[in-house]
């Protein structure tokens, strides 16, 4: 029961923080999650720990519904993007940027976070067995027009954003992951084993990556590593 509760509480803040507008559009966090010898932290822009890494799991600082929105008003504010939700010994905690535990989570403190479901504009489109990219239902394969990114890649996946207009979209070209925009300009290149679909993106402004499909990091759409 506690692995399942852990389990709701990860993808719904997962799910409701990428539904907030409280972060910049285009600003990267002050601290990043890191992992190193099986445990992550945070570490600065300047790739140093500010946050020792001694947490089985660590997300961006961001929202938390479940507490924005709890019954017990004493724990609202640690809701706040003041904040991250990180695991310990398998128990899910708030810290704040110094790395203090501020809030240790409760079944009772939770609260259901309402679904708004933002529909993304543009969506993959398989043609023999290439991908390519369309915004709009029905296509005519025959017009070259019809498509926005003719088939062309082995694998595309448009991230989750706050700008629908001008989505990141993750490919994969010649067996390596990158990172394209709608006119398929080259903005991620093509040298990585893997790719996260995750919410990095939405919540960070970064992509998690990997060159070897075993430890990944974080990098920003300049491709600088963290």
């Amino acid at each position: 029961m506690k692995n399942f509760v852990l389990f709701f509480l990860f993808y719904s803040v997962s799910i409701f923080s990428a539904q907030s507008d409280s972060l910049s559009v285009n600003k990267i966090p002050d601290l990043i999650p890191q992992k190193i010898n099986g445990n992550f932290g945070y570490v600065n822009h300047k790739s140093k720990f500010v946050i020792a890494p001694k947490y089985n799991l660590a997300m961006f600082f961001n929202t938390d519904c479940n507490l924005l929105n709890s019954k017990n008003k004493k724990v609202r504010p640690f809701g706040s993007a003041d904040f991250a939700t990180v695991e310990e010994n398998k128990i899910a905690y708030r810290i704040d940027k110094k790395g203090k535990k501020v809030y240790k989570y409760l079944k009772q403190d939770l609260a259901t976070c309402p679904v708004e479901y933002k529909a993304q504009k543009y969506k993959a489109y398989i043609m023999q067995g290439f991908y390519g990219l369309v915004d709009k239902d029905s296509v005519n394969e025959g017009n070259y027009k019809d498509f926005v990114i003719y088939p062309q890649f082995q694998r595309l996946h448009v991230m989750e954003g706050n700008d629908i207009d001008n989505p990141m979209i993750v490919a994969v070209y010649n067996n390596k992951f990158g990172v394209i925009d709608k006119n398929a300009k080259v903005i991620i290149p093509f040298i990585y084993a893997d790719i996260k679909l995750n919410f990095s993106w939405l919540l960070g402004k970064m992509f998690e990556v990997s060159v070897d499909n075993k430890e990944y990091f974080y990098v920003d759409e300049n491709n600088v590593a963290y």
